[in-house]
């Protein structure tokens, strides 16, 4: 490759991290950041499915998507309705899931770090249930059931807590919550450091952070 084509390379590579990010602001600034009651409010069903909502479910996807991050609950948008989207993994197609409920969870549970799209800068050990089963509606109406592990059930569970006013915080270990709402009050990062980190069950498992 030429001089010049390396030049343009990095150009182009520059603008597109540009336009990356620029997205990513505008659709954060979309988000309900904490703060505001609606995230500890509980949403309401749907009662009416159709057009609407499905342009409503479009809509969330790509402020998810703009945002980097994995799912999206409608209350994190300001709405109170029992509306999520979630796409856990590069590889998997976005999915709008109504009135979503939680039927049963494993006993076996995973510890991660999770981020949250209303929470800035903050992240926080979580456990939840490394298996689950989340029944609910597509946009029209039609029954859907997922059998969820891994990943996907820790988005589908993080997005469930928003649908019924309840945030990382409120799962997290008291001291890594009194660090990330004193970081929260002050505008500024908090993650829990290694030396912070509880120990765990050898049984249990740990994964990489997310952001929902």
């Amino acid at each position: 490759m030429s001089e010049d084509g390396a030049v343009k390379d990095e150009t182009e590579r520059e603008r597109l991290e540009a336009e990356l990010i620029e997205r990513r602001e505008a659709a954060l600034a979309r988000v309900v950041k904490f703060g505001d009651p609606v995230l500890k409010s509980k949403a309401s069903p749907v009662r009416e499915f159709g057009p609407e909502l499905r342009t409503e479910a479009e809509r969330m996807i790509a402020i998810m998507r703009d945002g980097l991050g994995v799912g999206l609950a409608a209350t994190q948008l300001g709405l109170l309705r029992r509306l999520l989207v979630f796409q856990a993994g590069s590889d998997s197609e976005p999915t709008a899931l109504v009135n979503p409920e939680i039927e049963w969870v494993s006993d076996e549970v995973v510890v991660a770090e999770e981020g949250c799209l209303s929470l800035p800068r903050v992240a926080l050990d979580v456990e939840r249930p490394l298996h689950a089963r989340v029944h609910g509606r597509d946009v029209e109406g039609e029954p859907v059931r997922i059998e969820a592990s891994g990943l996907e059930a820790r988005v589908l569970q993080h997005e469930i807590d928003h649908l019924n006013g309840v945030l990382i915080l409120d799962h997290a270990p008291r001291e890594q919550r009194k660090a990330a709402l004193r970081a929260l009050r002050e505008g500024s990062a908090y993650a829990p450091p290694a030396e912070e980190q509880p120990a765990h069950d050898p049984q249990e498992h740990r994964e990489p952070r997310t952001d929902a």
